[in-house]
């Protein structure tokens, strides 16, 4: 049950994530959501690593949301070299 929640949560992040990144996204919704699960959980790691949060907090979902914008971010840089080469 803890991981059905776990990628529920990772889904809304992915869709806050994906509204809050300006420009086309290449791969769809689809591709979206899954780089705000990974985002999700990047940011999650990272952010309990450092200490910034403990679970359940709800700083958890900002720097979720966080972790799962600076996955797109990359994700669209790279898809954008791919495209000029």
């Amino acid at each position: 049950m803890h991981i059905v929640l776990f990628l529920l949560f990772g889904l809304v992040v992915g869709i806050t994530a994906r509204f809050l990144v300006p420009g086309r996204e290449s791969g769809g919704w689809v591709v979206s959501i899954g780089l705000g699960i990974l985002g999700s959980a990047l940011g999650a790691f990272l952010g309990r690593l450092v200490g910034l949060y403990r679970e359940g907090e709800p700083a958890g979902f900002f720097v979720s949301v966080g972790g799962a914008i600076l996955l797109l971010v990359a994700y669209h840089a790279v898809v954008r070299r791919r495209a000029l080469a």
